[in-house]
């Protein structure tokens, strides 16, 4: 069965090298599909806005929060709700990636999001129907949903374009960096554009909802193209074997081929649960491939063999001059062994040790790109937006904490347009990059403290260490999510993106 199963995985490939791919779903291509005219890569960069831009619209509004809240550490407290929602939404959506589908999760988030931004907007904002204790609460509860949706949307959207060549992992990225970039010209205009912080700041939320809509209807175009479709189906479909018509010549008895016995009747092979394994009506055929399914899986459970063109026939019976019973070719193999003796529990608990163990596997092989990302986003998070919303300004006033989001942001985006120049960065590398962001701490901390008057005075310091703080945050953000699925086989690049 070792020798037979090797054999169709040979000619697996050289079928598909010459026939192209053929999925269920009605297309075929000898090539991989071309992104014309670059659609698809600038779709999924606006897709990267799209579920970054909800909690950058209540960030950047820094101004209107801290003008409506004075004394408190509304943008702190903002930033760390975010933080811990989105911690147990990463955790969430690694239980959700097994049972929910992948556009399930996208759209949850964007309809999270859409309907949270519509009614700060109009309730909060607009209305302003609640008194200002109760006002703080209500936004740190939408801050905490907008988290939850959008960080399911956002580990659910790496799942995906790990699946696609990794360029479009760098343009989902450079759409995180391009949504902070796009809010704060937003807000900058808007506060340029109109005095009233009220009237400003709804039509700088209506704006981030107008954006969201646009990402959802974009992203429902695209996960129907050819192009994407192609691309999941094949890492989808690399854990069964697949063979054609006309691909079974390696997979008969070689003994049936010298005497010229070539057998055109075909079926499906499946292995199934049945608790009729123990039947006495068990065929010596049936029990002989039980064995030989065992062998390979390690498990002994029935299965069955099924035909949907041809039932298999008593023509060829030992005795009737015939081979020993009929050659079939193989159209599918999927070999999926579970015992079927047991509870339910056992079955779940059976279910997450797997999950467990694969999660374990792929951790093992890319825990470097790991750990760069956790001590890239560290850094960054330790400064932005709590440190640097605090840092002041006697020329800028209010626009200070403003201007240095904008230089984050737009530093960002570079960092993660750089991230995609081609150059093949080692794991030590990225490590020792992102230990050395550490640095900027200390430097923006004595910018901002003490209060009354900082360590680090005037404006210059903080734009430059601000600067240097959003170039490295998209460069080492970006490369380890560019090259971490290209180290895992096809069928684990989901999970690796997640």
């Amino acid at each position: 069965m070792d020798e037979n199963l090797s054999r169709g995985y040979i000619q697996l490939g050289k079928a598909r090298a010459a026939n192209g791919f053929r999925f269920t779903n009605g297309f075929s291509h000898l090539s991989p599909p071309v992104d014309k005219c670059n659609c698809i890569y600038f779709a999924l960069v606006l897709a990267g806005v799209g579920f970054l831009l909800p909690y950058n619209s209540f960030i950047i509004a820094v101004d209107y929060f801290q003008g409506k809240y004075p004394g408190t550490t509304i943008v702190f407290d903002m930033s760390l709700v975010y933080i811990v929602m989105a911690f147990f939404a990463v955790l969430a959506n690694n239980v959700l990636v097994e049972t929910l589908s992948l556009n399930t999760r996208i759209t949850f988030g964007y309809l999270v999001s859409f309907f949270t931004l519509l009614f700060v907007a109009i309730c909060e904002i607009g209305l302003d129907i609640f008194e200002t204790s109760t006002s703080y609460t209500v936004n740190l509860i939408a801050v905490a949903i907008v988290a939850y949706g959008c960080t399911v949307q956002q580990s659910s959207f790496y799942g995906y374009t790990s699946m696609l060549p990794s360029r479009y992992t760098q343009a989902v990225m450079a759409g995180e960096s391009a949504a902070g970039f796009l809010v704060s010209g937003n807000r900058i205009l808007t506060k340029l554009l109109l005095d009233d912080p009220k009237i400003n700041t709804i039509i700088f939320f209506v704006t981030s909802i107008g954006i969201v809509a646009l990402c959802f209807c974009l992203h429902q175009v695209v996960q129907r193209t050819d192009f994407v479709q192609f691309y999941i189906t094949l890492c989808r479909e690399s854990r069964k074997i697949v063979l054609e018509p006309m691909e079974d010549v390696g997979l008969m008895d070689q003994l049936d081929q010298a005497d010229g016995m070539m057998k055109t009747q075909y079926g499906v092979l499946k292995l199934q649960q049945s608790p009729l394994a123990t039947d006495s009506g068990t065929s010596s055929s049936d029990n002989a491939a039980v064995a030989a399914a065992a062998a390979v899986t390690g498990h002994y459970s029935p299965f069955s063999f099924s035909n949907p063109v041809y039932e298999p026939t008593a023509a060829n019976a030992p005795g009737s001059g015939a081979a020993e019973g009929p050659t079939y070719k193989v159209e599918d193999v999927v070999i999926r062994m579970r015992s079927v003796y047991g509870s339910s529990q056992g079955k779940a608990w059976g279910g997450l040790k797997r999950g467990f163990m694969a999660r374990w596997k792929v951790a093992k092989t890319i825990w470097p790109y790991m750990l760069s990302i956790g001590l890239a986003y560290f850094v960054t998070l330790c400064l932005y937006p709590g440190i640097e919303s605090e840092i002041i300004s006697c020329k800028f006033g209010s626009w200070m904490p403003v201007i240095l989001m904008a230089v984050f942001n737009a530093a960002d985006l570079v960092g993660k347009v750089l991230a995609s120049v081609p150059y093949d960065w080692s794991r030590t590398q990225l490590i020792v990059f992102a230990w050395l962001r550490t640095l900027l701490i200390p430097m923006l901390l004595l910018c901002a403290t003490p209060r009354g008057s900082p360590l680090i005075p005037g404006e210059g310091y903080p734009m430059l260490f601000t600067l240097l703080l959003g170039v490295t945050n998209g460069l080492v953000g970006s490369v380890p999510m560019i090259q971490a699925p290209s180290r895992v086989a096809e069928e684990h690049r989901e999970l690796t993106g997640n």
